[in-house]
């Protein structure tokens, strides 16, 4: 069976938990794909094909350090089990329809990689942030949106059930990655031209948790958090 090894929380973040103990080296040894960022939510993080990349605020993309550090991040060993093709212009709300219908239910979690030549993608990146940090929804109110066209590249995520939200991003968290490496995103909004995507179920779970600091007293799951989490996400 497949299984997600996930760093800590979403409702972690959002409680303005931006340090952990997770290096990029370790963690590239539970996974070869997924998703995260970095200490004081430095960026975005991509995992492709084994290659631990970091996305700086201005949507610049280098490969990270692997003694760079992870508060938050989600990882699988990925095997296509499913894939389709899209030949016409496909937007983002009837991608996720497609996948959703391909998949055999809403409550188990699906690795989501898309790839080929977007017509549009949208993305943005949290910048570093100082201490005392604010929590994730107000570090994430100032973003630039970077709006790309006619690119290359990969989408690469979870589509997450509803009632993991604050384990995880619930539905559709995806990042970009550009072909050449060198730019990329938190996705926000996109129009496929044509490309290929790519699913796995995951039906384990490993959730690695902090064991000290701001964690153990935190409030993971306040009564809006939800609605905070979408905010922050762009959902």
């Amino acid at each position: 069976m497949a299984t997600l090894f996930q760093r800590s929380t979403i409702g972690a973040l959002l409680a303005g938990i931006f340090d952990g103990d997770e290096s990029v080296g370790e963690l590239l040894k539970r996974g070869d794909f997924g998703l995260g960022t970095f200490n004081a939510l430095d960026g975005e993080m991509v995992v492709l094909d084994g290659s631990c990349y970091h996305i700086r605020s201005d949507g610049s993309a280098e490969v990270a350090d692997a003694s760079n550090h992870t508060p938050f991040a989600a990882v699988t060993r990925f095997t296509a089990a499913h894939r389709f093709t899209v030949e016409d212009p496909t937007t983002r709300a009837d991608l996720s329809r497609r996948i959703d219908e391909a998949g055999r239910s809403a409550n188990i979690t699906i690795a989501v990689r898309i790839a080929g030549r977007f017509s549009s993608i949208t993305t943005r990146t949290v910048s570093a942030q100082t201490k005392p940090y604010p929590s994730l929804e107000e570090a994430s109110r100032n973003e630039t949106e970077i709006e790309l066209r006619g690119v290359e590249g990969t989408l690469v995520g979870f589509r997450t059930p509803e009632f993991e939200h604050s384990i995880g991003v619930a539905g559709y968290h995806l990042h970009f990655l550009d072909s050449t490496r060198t730019r990329g995103g938190h996705m926000l909004d996109f129009t496929l031209a044509h490309g290929e995507v790519e699913l796995m179920e995951l039906t384990e779970i490993h959730l690695s948790l902090p064991t000290s600091g701001a964690f153990l007293t935190a409030d993971l799951d306040p009564e809006d958090g939800a609605a905070q989490i979408r905010h922050a996400e762009g959902n």
